[in-house]
């Protein structure tokens, strides 16, 4: 993977604000490159770097995702941030970031309504 789209995808990454998340396809589209989805889940596995927030990319359809198979300590940290998990899904409709958008869905950015 060239280092140029890491970079884009780490940058991206970094603005998804506490209490929303982003799919790998979103990710991938906002770094520029739109059909990169996978290559977004290569970059983000085994990440490791507390400057980026790795556990609010999610898969499609609102899916955990592998976070470097530790899927219980993504959906801590999700949660943690007031992120509701059900069932290994979270609503994206609730708290999906879109970027430039300003990151403020129709809850604002302080998670959903409890279901």
């Amino acid at each position: 993977m060239p280092r140029d789209f890491t970079a884009r995808v780490l940058s991206v990454v970094r603005r998804i604000p506490p209490g929303r998340v982003a799919t790998y396809g979103d990710v991938a589209k906002m770094a520029g490159r739109p059909r990169a989805a996978r290559a977004v889940g290569n970059i983000m596995k085994g990440l490791g770097r507390p400057d980026v927030p790795a556990h609010r990319v999610i898969a499609a359809g609102g899916r955990l995702g592998g976070y470097g198979g530790n899927e219980a300590l993504k959906r801590a940290l999700l949660t943690a941030e007031g992120i509701i998990v059900r069932n290994g899904r979270i609503r994206l409709n609730d708290y999906r970031w879109r970027g430039k958008q300003g990151g403020q869905g129709r809850h604002g950015g302080h998670g959903g309504r409890g279901r």
